[in-house]
């Protein structure tokens, strides 16, 4: 057999555990409710994995109960920048269709829409993410799933071409439901897979089923009360190993976070060895001390701690080594833990040479260990609240340290959790005396938009969600204790405008970095050095448009990272034309990149365009940040625009209104990290690897002696921050580009939509929340497809096209759309369609947009020549279709709608994703709404 030994390589492990769910029974097509156990499964997972030698520091990433796109977002960068060993772990919700013959993996926003043939919207098919994961060049592929229905993702394995690097483990056999257990520890088997992974031995991927299959089926049923068995498949000639220890620093076991605490970066790494370790024995007692347990100094407690220091009363026979004692866990050669305290190895508890006891019995000195350990650790669960946790290496007896949620841009959350994990090693700022961390952190990012509108206006919906449309929880994550914007200009957003009862106090300690905003073009079309500053946006796309007039330019997603916000200033100018212009600019086929470094991972994927495209990007991602950076085909230079806004990151601290139980400890942890992020020797350092200049007069780079290729060192008077006034400015132009929308629904009112009318995920309800991004201005209609043979319309008027009040077109959709027992026409209605809005254009400029919902029943209609002319229809009339299929797998390329997206320059959305979130942001790119 091959055994293949990752250490040494870029391996990767991606823990996603999903413990909270949006939408929960007995909520309309809810899943079957929380699971609170998960929560322990990746955070225990992730420290046996950092002790177990095959995983080094900033390889083990964490997704927390994510949303699906965020879930999307971290599956491929783990696939795309591992090389040797790639681990996949899912724990949450399972889901399966009636023929069982594919496993849904149900994310945050997950929902099961009942009916003749039940979606999953919100959830993500395994066929779909073993495709994902088989993609990668990993040497070796394992993947570990936690979850109801495993099993059946055998058979998805069975269909892989190649299946020689891919090993799957299933916690359970196919078509069985398991019980998640209590909720205060891991689940059964990740529990039992902790345990096997953190004994201390090697252990290859085929080491696990055996041991996992005989503890399943003897202690655990299946909710049909048969024995639990779960399943592996792997190729026999070939294994990996998965922990390999050997020599180095270990990890405590980190306590959970709450509940809703965001994904994590995965930089979050090991806290260094105390020095000079205790005897195990005196760090008891200190830890009983320090609990306050002085009644155990027992004489027969205090005799068995005695003798854990080694004490040297023994005669021989009792088990006693002779020559000098060594600290537990230290220079065996053979460490083993069992759950934190070190346990005799094999080896260890052979017979001695001066005649101590062997193999299978036990000495009156063992005997007493085992009472000793039994009494200390029960004293220590009570003392501590239930659990008691060693400190690096197993030397220190640590309490749970303080966790910290740092919430950023998404464009910062890569060089920020490098930083914060950074922060954790660092012995000195994040290490108590005793070997303990002070301080846990967790980076995470939302939309930069979001956030801003949850800090003014919906601190309180954090707690307890007014509504639908109002969750900040789930569209930002977690309460954060420190937000890391990238300008100070956010706060000022936020504070101009709060809502009166804000529940959340702001204070900005300082700016920790700068990285201006470059247009990264391709080196062959780069101007000279001397003139790649000093000029405005326009002047540089101007001077590129005569250097190339091919030359193409893209900004990402200005709603959703300040990035492509402050880049946006600098199109928009200074007057109503110059918006139009600069949107022109950077119009492209279907919805921007999300973030910069999306963009420059999305550019190679079209080798010509990479070749003749510029991208609006913070200059610090030319050297670092962009995992695809190895796929990148051209080499970019920066050029420096004098009139967009730099990134400065600003540091501030959030106080939560009635989150006093630790508020001086959490304030000193806020500001101790603050303080490290603005050393030289500390956070500095790291951000200067990441590409960052000094905030400081000048904006050195801050690491000025590797300076990115195509970064000049010293360009000149670089622009400062934006202005909270410039900032809203852009938005709104963004957002109202060439004037107010229109967009034309069409609802399939067909009889088939029966089983997905009703509730927020049926085709009505996912029309009204798309809503949110239209306003007063906009105007729009609603269509129902459905019609009798031979009716002169292919549809009827729900709602007549024209301006509305939000409240008012719901009202209309409520009383009037309805399903009636007719079959819908696609091709006649988009016919129809594009027609009414092609007439609408005639005379302006102002952005359209056609939507199409429909459960895709009546799609086999779309073939043949027909069809053919319809494609031609929807590309020469210039307005972009949405097609909203409530189908999983509607939008796969050759399916119809698909190719009606794509023709049209539009998008395709399906049940496959969040329908919800993705049509509203369609519909925003339209329309001028405030929630867009």
């Amino acid at each position: 057999m091959e055994l293949f030994d990752p250490r040494g390589h870029a391996n990767r492990a991606l823990l996603v555990g999903v413990s909270a769910y949006t939408y929960t029974k007995p909520q309309p097509d809810g899943v079957p409710g929380h699971l609170p156990a998960v929560e322990h499964n990746v955070v225990r997972l992730r420290d046996v994995l950092r002790r177990g030698g095959v995983f080094a520091e900033g390889e083990i990433a964490l997704a927390r109960s994510p949303s699906q796109e965020r879930f999307g977002h971290a599956l491929r960068t783990a696939v795309r920048e591992a090389e040797g060993l790639l681990l996949f772990y899912f724990a949450g919700h399972g889901a399966i269709p009636a023929a069982g013959n594919e496993l849904f993996l149900q994310l945050r926003n997950a929902r099961v829409v009942a009916g003749e043939h039940a979606v999953f919207p919100g959830a993500d098919a395994f066929s779909s993410v073993l495709t994902e994961l088989a993609t990668s060049r990993a040497r070796h592929v394992v993947v570990i799933l936690d979850c109801c229905f495993a099993g059946n993702a055998a058979r998805v394995w069975e269909t892989l071409p190649d299946k020689r690097r891919i090993s799957l483990l299933m916690s359970v056999q196919a078509n069985h439901r398991i019980d998640a257990g209590p909720d205060n520890s891991p689940t059964p088997f990740t529990e039992r897979l902790i345990h096997l992974l953190g004994r201390g031995d090697p252990m290859a991927f085929q080491d696990l089923w055996e041991p996992l299959h005989r503890h399943m089926r003897a202690h655990h049923r299946t909710l049909r009360e048969e024995p639990w068995d779960p399943q592996s498949r792997t190729a026999a000639e070939r294994d990996v190993l998965l922990v390999a220890p050997g020599p180095g620093p270990s990890v405590p076991i980190t306590p959970t976070p709450d509940r809703g605490t965001a994904t994590g970066t995965g930089a979050l790494t090991p806290a260094l060895r105390a020095p000079a370790p205790e005897p195990l024995g005196r760090r008891l007692r200190t830890a009983l001390r320090r609990s306050g347990q002085v009644t155990l100094a027992l004489t027969g407690l205090g005799r068995g701690l005695r003798d854990l220091d080694g004490g040297a009363g023994d005669t021989p026979g009792t088990g006693s080594r002779k020559g000098p004692r060594r600290p537990p866990g230290r220079g065996t050669g053979d460490s083993r833990h069992w759950y934190g305290l070190r346990a005799p190895s094999r080896r260890e508890g052979a017979r001695d040479s001066d005649g101590g006891p062997g193999p299978g019995r036990s000495g009156p000195r063992v005997r007493r260990l085992v009472t000793v350990f039994s009494l200390a650790l029960a004293v220590l669960a009570t003392s501590y609240g239930g659990y008691a946790l060693f400190g690096p290496g197993g030397d220190t007896l640590c309490g749970p340290p303080l966790e910290l949620r740092v919430l950023t841009d998404p464009d910062l959350e890569q060089p920020v959790g490098a930083a914060a994990g950074a922060y954790l090693t660092s012995a000195a700022a994040n290490t108590a005396s005793d070997g303990c961390r002070r301080t846990g952190i967790t980076v995470y990012s939302a939309g930069a938009a979001d956030v801003v509108t949850a800090l003014r206006q919906r601190t309180g919906d954090w707690r307890d969600p007014r509504d639908e449309d109002s969750d900040p929880q789930r569209d930002v994550g977690a309460q954060p204790d420190v937000w890391l914007p990238a300008s100070r200009a956010d706060v000022a957003r936020v504070t101009a405008e709060r809502d009166t009862e804000s529940q959340a106090a702001l204070r900005t300690l300082g700016t920790v970095a700068h990285s201006p905003l470059v247009l990264a073009v391709p080196d062959r079309l780069a101007a000279p050095a001397g003139e790649r500053s000093g000029r405005t946006l326009a002047a540089l796309l101007a001077a590129l448009a005569e250097r190339d007039p091919d030359a193409e330019v893209r900004r990402p997603d200005p709603e959703f990272t300040d990035t492509a916000l402050f880049a946006t200033i600098g199109l928009h100018g200074r007057t109503e034309p110059a918006v139009a212009a600069g949107e022109q600019r950077v119009a492209q086929p279907g919805p921007p990149s999300p973030t910069a470094a999306d963009l420059l991972c999305a550019l190679p994927q079209n080798g010509a365009a990479d070749r003749r495209t510029g991208a609006l990007v913070p200059e610090f991602l030319l050297r670092s940040g962009v995992g695809c950076a190895r796929t990148t085909r051209a080499d970019r230079s920066a050029e420096y625009p004098s009139d967009v806004p730099a990134v400065e990151p600003a540091f501030v601290h959030v106080h939560w209104e009635d989150a006093d139980r630790d508020e001086p400890r959490r304030t000193e942890a806020v500001e101790d990290f603050y303080d490290w992020l603005r050393k030289p020797s500390g956070g500095q350092r790291v951000l200067g690897a990441a590409g960052f200049r000094t905030a400081a007069d000048g904006h050195a780079l801050l690491d000025a002696d590797r300076a990115a290729h195509g970064v000049l060192r010293a360009p000149g008077p670089l622009p400062n921050g934006a202005s909270p006034a410039a900032l809203e400015s852009a938005l709104a132009a963004y957002r109202g580009a060439h004037g107010p929308g229109r967009v034309l629904f069409l609802l399939d009112s067909s009889g088939s939509m029966g089983g997905q009318w009703h509730g927020p995920s049926g085709g009505p309800g996912i029309l009204k929340q798309s809503l949110g991004g239209l306003g007063d201005r906009d105007e729009y209609g609603v269509w129902g497809v459905a019609s009798e043979p031979g009716a002169k319309k292919p549809y009827r008027t729900l709602l007549a096209f024209g301006q509305h009040r939000r409240q008012e077109a719901e009202e209309t959709l409520d009383r009037e759309a309805v399903v009636r027992d007719a079959e819908s026409d696609p091709d006649a209605a988009l016919r129809a369609a594009l027609k009414e809005m092609a007439g609408r254009g005639t005379d302006d400029d102002r952005p359209e947009l056609i939507v199409y919902i429909t459960d895709d029943e009546d799609g086999p209609r779309l073939t043949g020549a027909r069809f053919d002319r319809l494609l031609d229809r929807a590309r020469t009339t210039g307005v972009p279709v949405a097609m909203v299929s409530l189908t999983n797998g509607g939008c796969a390329r050759v399916r119809p709608d698909a190719r009606i997206a794509e023709a049209s320059a539009g998008r395709c959305l399906d049940a496959d994703g969040d329908l919800g979130a993705g049509l509203k942001d369609e519909v925003a790119r339209a329309g001028t709404g405030e929630d867009g």
